[in-house]
């Protein structure tokens, strides 16, 4: 298949620092999703800002590529099935629930947007947008079975009719999130995107999130003031940002996003 002509890969590839095979294949898929976790950044910045996150192609490739920005699932998953259409892969949108750092017995919104991808009659899952979670390759559609990334070991469960993708930073198994396989197609997206960045009890309207996957197994991530690395066995580094000015110096050396000197985000102490 012949790469969409609404799409500039060679830019997006120039944007993650890509520059292997272009075949639809598992290592070509691999390799993107570990690219892109490393140079595009998990990010609600627009959302405090109060701008409009709108996620048709145009919009998608001038906010993540040509400005350098990163975004939230919606914008991060919707990039990367842009690419993998054009590649050539069989890829669908599926929605699911976060459920990172919530308890079994909170049912959250279905607001978050993840990748199918078929390849040789086995499926494989995409997640490029889960924030500080996010898988570092690939992960095979497998029940039960542990895979080992380039940063941590992940699996899925099915229980109760639900499927749970799961992570393990060495010591217990923690959900990232549920689904049920239905397809989200873009109207649905659309509405849960106008949910996530405009209603008053969307967490990411009073939370700044920066995230992106370092070298070695670590994680870099930003909530509010506190710059944490994180190691691939779990061990954390906590540095907290005392000024506006060293929060935009963190948000441009350790994830690359420059923003305007005066910039000031609606946070109590920022």
């Amino acid at each position: 298949m012949e790469p969409s002509p609404i799409f500039d890969l060679d830019a997006y590839f120039a944007r993650i620092g890509y520059t292997g095979p272009r075949e639809p294949t598992l290592a070509t898929l691999h390799a993107i999703v570990r690219h892109h976790t490393a140079t595009i950044p998990f990010e609600n910045l627009d959302v405090l800002l109060g701008h409009r996150i709108q996620l048709d192609p145009a919009s998608l490739q001038k906010k993540l590529i040509h400005d350098r920005r990163g975004g939230y699932c919606f914008e991060q998953n919707g990039l990367l099935l842009l690419v993998l259409e054009a590649l050539g892969y069989r890829v669908t949108p599926l929605s699911a629930r976060v459920r990172w750092q919530r308890p079994r017995d909170f049912t959250p919104p279905r607001t978050h947007l993840f990748l199918r991808v078929e390849l040789n009659g086995e499926s494989w899952i995409a997640d490029v947008g889960v924030g500080g979670v996010s898988p570092t390759c690939a992960l095979g559609f497998i029940e039960s079975v542990v895979q080992t990334t380039p940063h941590d070991q992940r699996r899925f469960v099915h229980e109760d009719g639900r499927w749970f993708h799961q992570v393990n930073f060495g010591a217990e198994w923690l959900d990232v999130s549920e689904f049920t396989l239905e397809e989200m197609p873009l109207i649905d997206r659309e509405l849960a995107n106008w949910f996530t960045s405009t209603h008053p009890q969307s967490h990411f309207k009073d939370k700044l999130i920066v995230a992106r996957a370092g070298e070695n197994g670590t994680r870099l991530s930003l909530l509010n003031h506190d710059l944490t690395t994180r190691t691939r066995d779990g061990r954390s580094v906590v540095h907290r940002l005392v000024s506006p000015d060293e929060l935009l110096a963190a948000l441009l050396q350790e994830f690359g996003l420059r923003l305007p000197p005066e910039i000031r985000f609606p946070l109590p102490g920022a």
